[in-house]
């Protein structure tokens, strides 16, 4: 379960991470409930997401490509040092009591804007800490990371919220990023081996994107996150509506619902550390997306506080499965001179989706109500997880071949039924 830890700078970033995530998860907490404090509007709140994430959807392919193009060991210590600045801005205004909600805005995109360079490198970086062999468990363990601090996170962030207000919650996010960088500072890495790049920016960009889309499987995976991110994963934005006025739990209530569903995707990354192939993967992708419809869909009917919250340990499990499998894949698919962009590809995807479901889900609760938009975000994830797998035989071969060719798995003739390792 925890052999990619067994190298040393993985090890460094894995503790360091760890504490740095648990601020970022008390400080998503506490501006969520900033934003409804001030405004009580769902609309806003959909808005402030949507400029958090719409900058990861824009400037990802930037990203990526600066990501095959650079020293990714720096591009993550700078966008980390960057994080923590705009993390120290946003409590020193809500703890000067001055903050106005335009501001929470502005920072938001600007941590956005930095998210779109750090996401591609990070990820890219992991296979530069453990090599490909660990891989898989590396990405499986820095799930169980994120998501462990996912359940820590809130749950501090309800209490600090609910005793001493938002602004302590920014400041100890702040806080947090100096043992992640001190950790990247720490490490020691060998020269790494750089194709010569002689295409500009804007052809290198197009080549990976290129690669991507022609790749059949690596296609089909990115459309089903980018449906999921869409319409199911924007489901977190409404939790403070959710949480205090449908089930009655406040601050403290919302930062323990946000702490099932982190609870959940913590299992569904452990769940992965298990793994030691790629093969049944595509499977999985397909049953946890339906897993997470059906689970979000009957969550948006429950007005009991804990049948609510338990419903949200599957919600999380679900998502965190699918999202973190089809990474794997990808990932396992792509030679590592396009694992930037590739990534990039995928986060937008992921992170770039959701600000645009977000502000969807924001304007139809205005309308229909939060329980009838995530029941449909629901229902919609259930459909794409069904068709994925409907299309998934055909896309065996071809998925092997990608395998293959990034020596994620040994070679074997082409024309034997070991064509099914995506399946």
């Amino acid at each position: 379960m925890f052999r990619s830890l067994r190298h040393r700078n993985f090890q460094l970033f894995f503790s360091g991470q760890m504490i740095s995530l648990i601020g970022t998860w008390m400080d998503n907490i506490a501006e969520a409930w900033l934003v409804y404090r001030l405004t009580g509007s769902s609309l806003l709140l959909g808005t402030v997401a949507f400029a958090g994430q719409i900058p990861v959807f824009l400037m990802a392919p930037i990203g990526g490509m600066v990501a095959d193009r650079f020293d990714r060991h720096k591009i993550v210590i700078a966008t980390q040092a960057s994080s923590m600045v705009l993390a120290f801005m946003l409590a020193g205004l809500t703890l000067s009591g001055r903050v106005k909600v335009w501001e929470v805005i502005v920072l938001a995109a600007l941590m956005g804007a930095v998210n779109a360079f750090d996401i591609p490198a990070r990820q890219a970086f992991l296979v530069e800490m453990v090599g490909r062999e660990d891989l898989m468990n590396a990405i499986a363990l820095n799930s169980s990371m994120f998501n462990g601090a996912r359940v820590i996170g809130p749950s501090i962030a309800g209490i600090i919220v609910a005793s001493v207000g938002e602004g302590w919650c920014f400041f100890a996010n702040a806080v947090s990023y100096i043992a992640v960088i001190t950790g990247l500072l720490l490490m020691q890495l060998g020269p790494r081996r750089r194709a010569a790049i002689v295409t500009s920016p804007f052809e290198h960009i197009a080549e990976g994107f290129r690669f991507v889309f022609r790749a059949r499987p690596i296609r089909a995976l990115l459309l089903l996150i980018g449906l999921v991110s869409f319409v199911a994963v924007p489901y977190s934005v409404l939790m403070p509506i959710f949480a205090d006025r449908i089930l009655h739990g406040g601050a403290l209530g919302l930062g323990l619902l946000m702490g099932a569903a982190g609870a959940g995707a913590l299992l569904g990354a452990l769940t992965l550390t298990l793994r030691s192939g790629v093969q049944g993967l595509g499977r999985l992708v397909g049953f946890a997306a339906m897993g997470f419809g059906l689970s979000l869909a009957l969550f948006s009917f429950s007005r009991i506080f804990w049948l609510s919250f338990a419903l949200l340990v599957p919600v999380g499990y679900g998502v965190m499965l699918q999202m973190a499998s089809c990474n794997t894949l990808i990932q396992s698919m792509v030679p590592d001179e396009l694992r930037g962009r590739a990534l990039a590809a995928y986060t937008m995807m992921f992170m770039g989706m959701a600000p645009m479901g977000s502000l969807f889900a924001g304007a139809a609760a205005e309308h229909i109500g939060a329980p009838g938009t995530v029941a449909l975000g629901g229902i919609a994830a259930i459909v794409g997880g069904f068709i994925f797998l409907r299309v998934l035989p055909s896309l065996r071969f071809e998925a092997r071949e990608l395998l293959v060719a990034s020596q994620a798995i040994q070679g074997e003739p082409a024309g034997q039924q070991a064509a099914g390792k995506m399946s």
